[in-house]
C-alpha cells in the first residue's frame, strides 16, 4: 500500500502534496574520547552514541501546491520549544526530534513579493530522552 505522505514531524507532514522534501541528509556520531599514554598511542573507549541530526532539503512552489505558509507552520512548531516526534511514510518511527534551525529563500517573485518558488533547509536535532533506548 502506498503511502499517502514521506515523513511526519509532529504535526507537519511532508509529501509530494505539499512540502516535498528533495534531500533527507543524516549524520549520526559515536563518542570515542582517548586517553593519553606515555609511549603507545593514546587508547580509546566508547562512551555511547553522541550528536544524531537530519538536514531536509526541499523546494516549494506555492501555487502549484500547499500554498506560502508552509515553512511558516514549521516554525511555529518550532517556536513551542517541544520535542516532536518524527515518523516516515512507511510507518516507522524515528524518534524524538527538535527543530534546531530553518532557511528559506524566497525566489522567482511575483510583483507584490510572492514568491513563485520556495527553498526551504530544516535542520534537526536527535532529543536525548534519558528512558529513550538507542537506537530506535
Amino acid at each position: 500500500m502506498a503511502s499517502s505522505f514521506m515523513m511526519r514531524l509532529g504535526e507537519f507532514t511532508f509529501s509530494l502534496d505539499a512540502a516535498a522534501y528533495q534531500q533527507l541528509r543524516r549524520q549520526t556520531d559515536y563518542r570515542w574520547p582517548a586517553q593519553q599514554r606515555i609511549g603507545p598511542l593514546p587508547a580509546r573507549q566508547f562512551t555511547g552514541p553522541g550528536q544524531d541530526t537530519i538536514s531536509l532539503n526541499g523546494t516549494l512552489y506555492p501555487q502549484f501546491r500547499g500554498g506560502t505558509r508552509q515553512v511558516e507552520a514549521l516554525r511555529q512548531q518550532a517556536g513551542h520549544g517541544n520535542p516532536l516526534r518524527l515518523m516516515d511514510g512507511a510507518g516507522r518511527p524515528w524518534g524524538q526530534w527538535i527543530i534546531t534551525r530553518i532557511e528559506e529563500t524566497l525566489q522567482v517573485l511575483f510583483a507584490d513579493g510572492t514568491p513563485r518558488r520556495i527553498h526551504f533547509r530544516l535542520e534537526l536535532a536527535r532529543y536525548g530522552q534519558d528512558h529513550e533506548g538507542y537506537p530506535e
